[in-house]
């Protein structure tokens, strides 16, 4: 009776713990955005405030300057709001790591430089390892990196935020068909299939069945 006590315990916070965490995490995102959008405008409206205002704002901000920067010359615009975060040393690595970041998933994005998944075997060796090519070619590199067909790819460690890349010849890599997110969502748990699966049977049932066939 314990025993299944304990199991309805377990089952239920390992469902309940996810769906908390992300409204915890989703209603503290929104209450800071609407607290930085009235303090940007509590001097133009004064006490007057209406719920969901600040984050209406913010909205329609970024709305706004998306369509903005879409605009035929906005990039020479944004290079000169950008000069003074790419040229002082300190900020200049933590902007322009944040801002490839963000690059990664703009719409703009052409389809050949988009980050695919992959599986990378080195020859000779049954070890398989999923990543994600970051780079399709190797031209533009420093001096001192190997020539030829290679690409960069991403190996994404589990359990935390973090990895490697590796500059392999591309034919070490073989495209597979899962999506970057599915991708670094299963790498972020180390693979963990679903324990007591009834879709896959256990070695000892495989090796029963083959016996008694």
């Amino acid at each position: 009776m314990t025993k299944l006590i304990y199991q309805y315990f377990f089952r239920g916070l390992i469902t309940a713990l996810p769906l908390g965490l992300t409204v915890y995490l989703l209603y503290m995102f929104l209450r800071w955005s609407e607290s930085v959008a009235m303090q940007a405008i509590r001097p133009f409206i004064g006490k007057f405030y209406v719920p969901g205002m600040g984050l209406l704002l913010g909205v329609t901000l970024i709305l706004l300057l998306g369509f903005l920067v879409s605009q035929r010359g906005a990039g020479k615009l944004l290079s000169l709001v950008e000069l003074p975060f790419t040229n002082l040393p300190v900020v200049k690595s933590i902007y322009s790591s944040l801002k490839d970041f963000a690059d990664y998933f703009s719409p703009r994005r052409s389809k050949s430089a988009q980050q695919m998944v992959v599986i990378l075997k080195m020859p000779g060796q049954d070890v398989e390892m999923v990543g994600l090519v970051t780079r399709q070619h190797v031209d533009d590199l420093p001096a001192g990196f190997l020539q030829g067909d290679r690409v960069a790819v991403y190996l994404p460690m589990g359990y935390m935020i973090g990895g490697y890349t590796v500059f392999v010849p591309r034919d070490w890599t073989q495209p597979i068909d899962m999506s970057v997110e599915d991708a670094m969502r299963a790498s972020m748990f180390a693979w963990m299939s679903a324990a007591g699966s009834d879709d896959s049977p256990s070695p000892a049932k495989s090796r029963s069945d083959s016996a008694t066939s």
